[in-house]
């Protein structure tokens, strides 16, 4: 994912999720994808659509224990 890619999907998550200190950081070794964090906290990877040119998926787990009882 190139620089603009990862402003314009940011952007787009911010305003999806009224997260302004939501932020996309470029993984070095992975160039089809980008970390998603909330201030320094890791939320999740968006990575490019394979089939759909110019589209891109977001990858967020839900762990058991980062729920409440």
């Amino acid at each position: 994912m190139n620089e603009k890619d990862i402003k314009r999907i940011e952007a787009h998550l911010r305003r999806t999720f009224s997260a302004a200190n939501l932020n996309l950081k470029a993984r070095p070794r992975q160039k089809d994808s980008a970390e998603a964090y909330i201030g320094e906290e890791f939320i999740g990877v968006v990575y490019q659509d394979e089939d759909d040119d110019g589209s891109f998926l977001f990858e967020m787990a839900i762990l058991a224990e980062d729920l409440d009882a």
